[in-house]
């Protein structure tokens, strides 16, 4: 009997431990869950509170939006905004760049704005857009150069930046158009915002370019610093003009292909092999 009794007290003691643990645990599991998704996927382009980077400032926002408007622009911002919705047209005539969609479920989606909502302070005021910093050493500004255009090769083996940006400077051959143009990237971000994208890639082509090849602390410095001379001197700059001397080297490496042709064919036969069968049979007679 009192074996029983123990049993059933011990039942009803378990019980009101995993209610408790019910209650208490989850609000904040979430949270932690929240702050991890945050950190890998958004911090790179949103703070909480501490003003605009690449994207708007979060805090505040679950004030500001419904839950149902950030899950779907969260998971499809360009599908959003193709439907016509005022605020996400607004949002990228304000950035002008588009978020990438994120493979997220509803709830990790959740677990992200209960983070915002747990670390953000509300606030309507709208962050002025980031200043230009002061003045970059010159040997930074040469090395993000050299980093920029793959003249230095990255030290753990990444891409060189041209092969999808171009940038207008007078020091660096035309790049790609696979991504954005970045000769005023730091006007528009500001330099936290560049070096948050560069020190976490939040676009899923560069985090595939990048994959096991991150930037050192050194190169961001350079690459930031080049930006920033870039973006400052922009209007005084001229992409090179490489078409004249890549006509005069097409030409000249023509005539020299021509030239040795012509060498090893000197001695070559005239006439053809059946010609001077021909003329043996007919001595031969």
């Amino acid at each position: 009997m009192m074996y029983q009794c123990f049993i059933v007290h011990k039942n009803i003691v378990g019980f009101f431990v995993a209610a408790g643990l019910f209650l208490f645990v989850p609000t904040g599991f979430t949270q932690e869950l929240g702050k991890e998704i945050f950190t890998q996927k958004c911090s790179a382009c949103h703070s909480i509170g501490k003003g605009r980077l690449v994207g708007p400032d979060l805090a505040g926002v679950n004030d500001r939006r419904s839950e149902g408007w950030l899950l779907k622009f969260i998971k499809s911002p360009q599908a959003v905004i193709n439907s016509g919705d005022p605020v996400a047209k607004a949002l990228f005539e304000e950035f002008k760049m588009v978020m990438p969609d994120q493979a997220l479920s509803d709830k990790q989606i959740r677990d992200i704005l209960s983070f915002i909502k747990k670390n953000g302070i509300s606030s309507s005021a709208s962050t002025p857009p980031v200043a230009l910093a002061g003045p970059v050493p010159q040997h930074e500004i040469e090395l993000g150069r050299n980093l920029f255009q793959g003249k230095v090769r990255f030290a753990n083996g990444g891409p060189s930046c041209t092969s999808c940006h171009h940038v207008k400077n007078d020091a660096v051959i035309g790049g790609g158009i696979l991504a954005r143009e970045l000769t005023t990237v730091f006007s528009r971000m500001g330099g936290e915002g560049v070096r948050a994208i560069l020190g976490g890639p939040p676009f899923p082509v560069m985090q595939a370019a990048y994959q096991g090849m991150p930037f050192t602390d050194d190169e961001i410095r350079a690459l930031v610093g080049f930006l920033q001379h870039a973006d400052q001197e922009h209007a005084y700059q001229q992409p090179r003009d490489y078409g004249w001397g890549l006509f005069g080297a097409g030409v000249g490496g023509v005539a020299v292909l021509m030239g040795f042709y012509c060498m090893i064919g000197r001695r070559r036969k005239k006439q053809s092999v059946n010609q001077d069968i021909y003329d043996r049979q007919i001595k031969s007679e």
